[in-house]
């Protein structure tokens, strides 16, 4: 009987001590879970938030959005986790501190690949180029065919892959030749000293006004540029679309040189005479 009276007590204790627990912490589990609730729901709405309003801009690179509205829902949920831990009394002001040792020392030693990344999000927003842009960048000149966050995938004229870090195309300057709309051919000329200047000119604007690719506002510029040591060097500049560029280059410099031989006008190339000296009696 005694032995039934004794377990009945102990089992009474640890109800009472059960029951002093969960009176005690019963309200920070509570509110823990409600907190862990709240945050992992408001994450959520801060991804589809930030997502929405940096698409309303209709300026920021979808791949720039996906980074910013993912950074926003980390951020919360590390904020939630942390107000957990608080909940149950936990310091966490050692435990952010450790977080901040440790992020510091994981940022050294991704100092490059952070680089880039800074690099990428700065690309991605103010989009010095896009996706299709010829450019010169980074030491090198290629067709754009991807940008994210780390780096800028190029193709060069020969079909050659060049991947660039960010960090050197955004730490360096960068030319963009698809960025206007319009863009301006110069080309050089040479004529032989006895050739009438005026019929060579005229032979020029006869073939760049036959092309229509030729824009005519701004008017072509054709003048006599040099004086050179063999010829008479004529300039011609005149304004195409940025995709008729080169067209129009090869073009007008073959047809411009197959009429000077049709007009009988020369193209002369240096030459030099040479003397030759001999020994006396000779």
């Amino acid at each position: 009987m005694d032995t039934v009276n004794d377990a009945y007590t102990n089992l009474e204790g640890v109800i009472n001590e059960v029951i002093t627990i969960l009176s005690t912490y019963a309200l920070d589990v509570i509110g823990a879970f409600a907190i862990l609730a709240i945050g992992v729901w408001l994450s959520g709405k801060v991804n589809v938030w930030l997502g929405k309003g940096m698409r309303k801009t209709k300026k920021v690179d979808e791949t720039l959005i996906t980074f910013f509205a993912s950074m926003g829902r980390y951020i919360v949920l590390a904020v939630t986790v942390i107000a957990v831990l608080g909940q149950f009394g936990i310091q966490t002001a050692s435990l952010l501190t450790v977080l901040g040792a440790a992020g510091l020392a994981i940022g050294l030693a991704l100092q490059g690949t952070l680089s880039n990344v800074a690099a990428g999000v700065m690309l991605l927003l103010f989009r010095p180029f896009k996706v299709g842009d010829f450019i010169t960048a980074g030491g090198h000149s290629g067709t754009v065919k991807a940008l994210n966050l780390f780096f800028t995938e190029m193709a060069t004229g020969d079909n050659v892959r060049i991947t660039v870090p960010n960090s050197k195309i955004w730490g360096d300057s960068l030319s963009n030749f698809s960025a206007n709309p319009t863009r301006r051919v110069d080309l050089t000329f040479g004529v032989s000293y006895n050739d009438d200047i005026d019929k060579a000119m005229d032979t020029i604007r006869s073939v760049y006004g036959e092309d229509t690719r030729v824009k005519s506002d701004p008017e072509p510029f054709l003048v006599v540029s040099n004086l050179g040591e063999s010829s008479v060097d004529l300039l011609l500049r005149v304004w195409v679309d940025s995709g008729d560029y080169w067209g129009v280059r090869f073009d007008l410099t073959k047809a411009i040189k197959q009429r000077f031989d049709k007009n009988g006008i020369s193209i002369p190339f240096p030459s030099r005479t040479v003397y030759h000296v001999g020994k006396a009696g000779e």
